[in-house]
């Protein structure tokens, strides 16, 4: 309890033996030091507020009126309401009043506390509802400490009034020395017996078993200590929030934002009034607040159905007041306990989308099945059923969580990659798959190719012994993977080059030029089965040829007719002179070799 001072008991709040607004004790708070509802009337004179005349408080709207408040009666300044928290409980009302001067005769100061922030009709007073408040604060002429008593509107009347002070349950307290301006909190110099303050356990005002919560707060002087007195001043309400539930908010964000889909929830919330349901539903974006949740331990807010291709990633308890949540995303809940009406949990539930991959396979020369492994994925095969895009297979991987994933291709003989690329950029090997994305990855594969080098040589005198390089000779290239015949004409190192072939055998013939005849038969099936080009790693056939003779031997008789001639070569070849005896042996096309001719002249 505070050192001189009359505070209640387990409350740091000073109320004052001689009331102020300063803190006397450190570490403990006063009007000085707190941030509270306080509100000023209008000025003494023609315009101040009051009631009408014969005004009661069981009037449920009250006549107002303006004008002069009697000296004799308690001329309002301001007033002030402030809630300090408790700690294991709804903690204590702190009220204060300040008048113009000390009145003669008894005192009384009405505070009202109002659930409606609707106006009754005469553009002051709130509607009254059942459960509203009207504590007195009566202080006897020349008294220092005010008795507290509090009364609940039944719903037409104010019911019996409540000694609070006699159970220790509430205390109250003037200023008997003058407060300088310094030490006033911007309420100007206050004479003695001018501002009084009042505190009040609120375990004794709230049902713990009922949600109530106070919207407005006014006060008010009455002109006598009886309860049917007529009502004088007032100061009109001003909003506060007064309440003995704790606040339970729960929201529902998605990753990545906007994302649809709902989220069940599940409670075992104590409110009142009690809810019909221990579930509710939320979207991205969304919350849901519970206001009226009785203090208790033991409480539980999860997630227990998700929308489907999400995962809940994270609980961010962060925003609560007063109390720390145990959180376990694994379980997909919070826990909490509620022991104190300033308890707000203020938890945000982020649920992450599943992501999808798609791996495609495209073949450009040829159709194919290739095989793929992964870790994380499993293995699978693809196969393509056309060149290009119109024959593409693909497979689709759905509701992964996001991650690094790795896909690589097992090529097939024959076969090469040539490109492996991934729509967000990743390498086929470490997919980066963020939440809700798909990534799609391609491969293309080409069909190994290989090369034909063809080498024509031939036979040439001039040029020496032994084979040489023929230039300008053509040769046709047809079968393997080709679709038309493709001819190649040898440069000037008698070779001739045919790149890019798909696998297979294919028909050399060459096209013999004149003059020559070829070594062997003219033609060669070469198979195609190595990946290279005309530089290296290439197929190759070889062809020869050898120059043709024509052999000519011719007699001729000086004297015509005079002899007759017969000419015989080896190989075959023969001819006779005619009648003047002139004749020729012509042989054409001779490979070359030894030939022997025998000429006969004959007489």
């Amino acid at each position: 309890m505070i050192e001189s001072a009359a505070s209640l008991p387990d409350s740091n709040f000073e109320i004052d033996d001689d009331a102020n607004l300063k803190v006397d004790v450190a570490g403990h708070i006063d009007w000085a030091t707190v941030t509270e509802a306080r509100v000023q009337d209008k000025p003494t004179g023609a315009a101040d507020d009051s009631f009408a005349g014969g005004a009661k408080e069981d009037d449920p709207c009250p006549g107002i009126t303006d004008g002069s408040i009697p000296n004799n009666k308690s001329d309002l300044r301001w007033f002030g309401v402030y809630e300090e928290r408790g700690a294991g409980g709804a903690g204590f009302l702190n009220l204060f009043w300040t008048r113009v001067q000390d009145p003669t005769g008894t005192t009384l100061m009405d505070f009202e506390l109002n659930q409606s922030a609707t106006s009754c009709g005469n553009g002051v007073n709130p509607t009254r509802t059942a459960g509203d408040l009207l504590i007195e604060y009566r202080l006897e002429q020349g008294g220092a400490t005010a008795t507290i008593k509090v009364r609940e509107w039944t719903g037409s009347v104010w019911g019996d009034a409540q000694d609070l002070s006699a159970i220790n349950a509430a205390t109250g307290t003037i200023n008997s020395s003058p407060i300088p301006a310094s030490e006033a909190d911007g309420l100007g110099a206050l004479s003695a017996r001018t501002f009084g303050e009042a505190q009040i356990d609120l375990d004794f005002i709230f049902d713990k078993d009922k949600c109530t919560s106070f919207g407005s707060a006014f006060v008010k002087s009455r002109s006598s200590d009886s309860f049917t007195s007529q009502l004088k001043d007032f100061i009109a309400p001003t909003p506060i929030s007064l309440s003995n539930c704790g606040k339970v908010t729960i929201r529902k964000e998605t990753d990545p934002d906007g994302q649809a889909g709902s989220f069940t929830f599940t409670h075992n919330l104590a409110t009142d009034p009690a809810q019909t349901s221990t579930t509710f539903q939320l979207s991205d974006g969304q919350s849901k607040t519970f206001t009226n949740v009785l203090l208790g331990t033991g409480y539980t807010v999860g997630e227990t159905t998700l929308a489907s291709g999400f995962d809940l990633s994270a609980i961010d308890c962060s925003a609560s007041s007063g109390v720390t949540p145990t959180i376990s995303v694994a379980n997909k809940n919070v826990t909490f306990d509620l022991d104190n009406t300033a308890d707000t949990v203020d938890c945000t539930f982020t649920n992450r989308a599943r992501g999808t991959i798609v791996i495609e396979k495209i073949t450009t020369d040829g159709v194919g099945t290739f095989g793929f492994t992964s870790a994380s994925l499993g293995g699978f095969n693809l196969t393509t059923t056309a060149l290009g895009t119109a024959g593409k297979a693909s497979k689709t991987f759905v509701d992964l969580v996001p991650g690094t994933y790795g896909v690589a291709e097992t090529e097939p003989a024959g076969w090469n990659l040539a490109s492996a690329t991934c729509s967000d950029g990743s390498a086929p090997g470490a997919i980066s798959l963020a939440a809700g994305e798909t990534v799609t990855c391609t491969f293309t594969n080409v069909r190994e190719r290989g090369a034909l080098k063809i080498t024509k040589l031939r036979k040439h005198a001039a040029d020496g012994p032994g084979p040489h390089p023929q230039a300008g000779v053509t040769f046709t290239v047809s079968g393997g993977g080709l679709g038309a015949p493709v001819l190649a004409v040898t440069g000037s190192d008698g070779t001739a080059c045919v790149p890019n072939l798909l696998y297979g055998n294919y028909l050399v013939t060459e096209i013999v030029p004149t003059g020559y005849v070829p070594d062997g038969l003219g033609s060669s099936t070469v198979t195609v089965d190595t990946e290279g080009t005309c530089a290296a790693g290439y197929a190759s056939a070889t062809f020869g040829n050898t120059p043709l003779t024509n052999l000519s031997i011719a007699v001729d008789s000086i004297v015509p007719g005079g002899t007759a001639s017969t000419i015989s070569c080896t190989p075959s070849g023969q001819a006779s002179t005619g009648a003047d005896g002139d004749g020729t042996l012509a042989l054409q096309n001779l490979v070359p070799g030894t030939y022997t001719c025998t000429i006969v002249i004959d007489p």
